[in-house]
């Protein structure tokens, strides 16, 4: 019996205790978690190392995490249409996770920050590339009527390796001397363990077609995509302009006296929250409603941005790093498994891609705008900002009326 079979009866065993999720479900968010851990040993400790090794400006900052961003976005609609016309995912969902475990020691050799932002823009092209067919993986092997609580159940994995990233880092922060350039070195590691735990997936179209033959390549243009489906991305671009990267709440907690240690446990915290609660509001919405879910998420997002805003004493920034996990957990999945409910299933890694788009080009203006913002205003200028933003899209997504009458687009 071989280490794989081994670790298919695990998994198989495993699943029962899960609910009932499908073992490819199971593993897709093992690879994620594997995979987060390497990011996110990483991520807390990007604007501390750009700011304090390196001496980069606060808008040199939010233009690398701008343009990393969109880099990823543009390619999640690019790679979304190549997998729904090959009828393949899983070699995109390999290669994307290989090829972002091996940009990160890159940074280690930066001398200056447009070093930074290459390999920063390496690592996004590989999450560019496996993300659209990775969701829409988890949507062929999941019923509709559970597909929020299996995307919430990859988001509680996926953010289970945000908690264990940054402790992670932490401690090897701690064990090298405040060696961040060996720290990011080492981030490598769990990231190709989860790039080879991808080879125990199906594809599941490739599954489909061993009995039906190959799938033909989907008739539908882009601008043919469901009419409910361009509404609820439409609802979502204002919050997307004004949502900027996390690392500005990370050089907030800097400026209100932080060290390097107090941070990274702040983002930790929002992680654990993120994760334990993602499979909760997956629930909810399968059963609620996913727009409502959405439109609570983006109310408490709303509320966590005036608070930092507003915060002046330090202590306060644990409960606001708590409850911004749960905006999160309420979105995050949520939105994914909305966004697969309004299209055929012929589409459904172009859509996600399409959203991933919409999402992470905005990022660049929002992280840009923010960064000038925190400079030539201040800090809270760059949180009301994205806190208008997120009360406009709670309200177009409540206003908009296919969004109302929740179509689902099964065909057209």
């Amino acid at each position: 019996m071989g280490p794989v079979h081994c670790y298919r009866v695990y998994v198989q065993r495993r699943t029962g205790f899960l609910g009932g999720l499908r073992p490819e479900i199971v593993r897709l968010g093992l690879v994620s978690f594997f995979a987060d851990v390497s990011s996110e040993m990483l991520y807390p400790i990007m604007p501390i190392f750009l700011a304090t090794v390196l001496h980069a400006p606060v808008a040199a900052i939010g233009l690398i995490e701008g343009i990393a961003e969109a880099v990823a976005s543009l390619l999640k609609s690019v790679f979304g249409r190549i997998s729904d016309r090959t009828g393949r995912r899983r070699p995109f969902v390999l290669a994307g996770y290989t090829i972002a475990a091996l940009s990160k020691p890159l940074i280690a050799l930066a001398r200056s920050w447009p070093l930074v932002l290459v390999a920063r823009a390496s690592d996004r092209f590989g999450k560019g590339m496996r993300t659209s067919p990775r969701d829409a993986l988890l949507a062929d092997f999941t019923p509709p009527a559970e597909r929020a609580r299996a995307f919430g159940w990859h988001r509680a994995m996926d953010t289970a390796g945000a908690v264990v990233g940054p402790l992670l880092a932490l401690a090897l922060i701690s064990a090298t001397r405040d060696d961040l350039r060996l720290v990011i070195v080492l981030s490598a590691i769990p990231g190709l363990v989860g790039a080879a735990l991808v080879l125990t997936v199906r594809d599941s179209r490739v599954a489909a077609g061993a009995a039906s033959g190959p799938r033909a390549p989907p008739a539908i243009p882009l601008r043919r995509m469901p009419r409910p489906f361009l509404a609820y991305l439409a609802a979502w671009a204002p919050f997307a302009v004004a949502n900027s990267s996390d690392v500005f709440l990370i050089l907030r907690a800097r400026q209100l006296g932080y060290g390097t240690t107090a941070t990274v446990l702040l983002y930790t915290t929002y992680n654990a929250v993120y994760s334990l609660s993602s499979p909760v509001f997956g629930q909810l919405a399968d059963r609620w409603g996913r727009r409502q879910v959405l439109v609570g998420g983006l109310g408490v997002f709303a509320l966590v941005y005036l608070g930092f805003a507003l915060v002046r004493a330090p202590a306060t920034l644990w409960a606001l790093f708590g409850v911004y996990g749960l905006y999160i957990a309420a979105t995050d999945g949520v939105g994914k498994a909305y966004a697969v409910e309004l299209v055929p299933e012929s589409v459904r890694a172009t859509a996600v891609g399409m959203l991933g788009t919409v999402t992470g080009l905005a990022t660049l203006v929002a992280s840009t705008t923010a960064g000038l913002l925190w400079e030539a205003v201040g800090p809270w200028a760059a949180f009301a900002f994205g806190a208008a933003g997120a009360l406009v899209s709670a309200a177009g997504l409540l206003l908009v009326p296919s969004l109302r009458r929740g179509s689902a687009a099964t065909s057209l």
